[in-house]
């Protein structure tokens, strides 16, 4: 029987979608793998999308800051324990692999009471809430970041930079242009706000939006509910909520990029050396976990960086025009990275802790 590996993660698709980057990996070496996630996250979608077999628990979200449902998903959490406890005795895996995400934190703990070896991946700079309430459960933590590792024991520590999905390296310019209906004269701009969109990055960007369309032809991804009717059908411009087909061939159009600054996102433009602007999610909305990591892009030459409580129209174009002129240099820093992509060493990471359990 091939080796069983469970995977866990959600919250948002940055939580998932680095999952799928293991899967030609494991599934070359005849694994059998399923899935965790929460009963109404993204992650149900994108994996029954992807055809894995999925199992859904209760989650209860960790908050840092007050909240009435700071009460109650206690409750879910231990809900959610005793379930993934319930689907872990069932299917019986080698490995559990997390990407993090707070569904993931009952997962963990179920795992580590059944004696079920973990391996996890922390992407950003500083580790998150629910890696940090996990990482004692972990037999080896794969990290993208050697910051974000210093306070883990060293024998548990692997360093594999982020596992991009290689089906994204791999796209068609000629049939993104013929997707957005672009004849390709003018270079293209792609806008994404990650997973969930960017409500102040979506405004900002379109009270310049005649500037920019003169300047390029646009593609905004911005986010579930976030579709300006007032820019339907204007010429030069296409705007999706979400894509899950074809954004290989989106990312292969593209001359440029402006985008948060999520791990999953700078290391999938890392990958296609995408000369980029990063709006990292600012301090009173998140743990300054983005702003670290664009701060790191910035200083090794692959990004400019923009924060967002300094946007202003003119400061906006300003860094447009700035990411113009620099191209050409982050593409050069970008091809002598080292951070490659991670996916096929924490694959390797996974076989390994599972050959050791059978």
């Amino acid at each position: 029987m091939g080796i069983r590996i469970l995977l866990t993660g959600g919250g948002s698709a940055g939580h998932v979608t680095p999952n799928l980057a293991l899967l030609p990996y494991l599934q070359k070496k005849g694994c059998s793998v399923e899935y965790i996630g929460s009963k109404t996250g993204i992650e149900k979608e994108i994996i029954e999308k992807a055809g894995l077999p999925y199992h859904a628990i209760s989650s209860g979200k960790l908050r840092r800051y007050f909240s009435m449902k700071n009460f109650s998903d206690p409750f879910r959490i231990l809900r959610g324990y005793m379930e993934a406890k319930k689907i872990l005795s069932k299917v019986k895996p080698d490995v559990v692999f997390s990407k993090g995400g707070y569904v993931s934190v009952p997962v963990v703990f179920a795992a580590h009471s059944l004696k079920i070896p973990v391996v996890m991946h922390e992407s950003d700079y500083t580790p998150g809430l629910a890696n940090k309430l996990c990482l004692s459960k972990a037999e080896k933590i794969c990290f993208s970041f050697e910051a974000a590792a210093k306070d883990v024991p060293a024998e548990k520590v692997v360093i594999t930079g982020a596992p991009v999905r290689s089906s994204l390296l791999c796209g068609s310019r000629s049939a993104g242009l013929n997707r957005l209906g672009f004849s390709g004269e003018k270079q293209i701009l792609l806008i994404m706000g990650g997973s969930l969109g960017a409500l102040s990055i979506n405004i900002a960007l379109d009270k310049i939006m005649d500037w920019l369309l003169s300047q390029f032809d646009v593609v905004h991804i911005r986010g579930n509910g976030k579709l300006n009717p007032d820019l339907a059908n204007r010429p030069g411009y296409v705007q999706y909520e979400y894509v899950s087909e074809g954004l290989e061939d989106i990312f292969a159009s593209a001359d440029f990029i402006i985008s948060r600054a999520g791990s999953n996102a700078i290391f999938e433009i890392l990958a296609l050396r995408l000369p980029n602007l990063l709006i990292p999610l600012p301090l009173e909305a998140s743990r300054g976990d983005q702003i670290l990591n664009a701060r790191y892009f910035e200083k090794k030459g692959y990004s400019d960086v923009l924060m967002q409580n300094d946007i202003t129209p003119e400061v906006l174009k300003m860094h447009i025009q700035a990411l113009r002129s620099h191209g050409f240099a982050m593409k050069a820093a970008m091809q002598q990275s080292p951070m490659a992509n991670g996916a096929q060493k924490i694959a390797e990471i996974i076989l390994e802790v599972a050959e050791k359990r059978r």
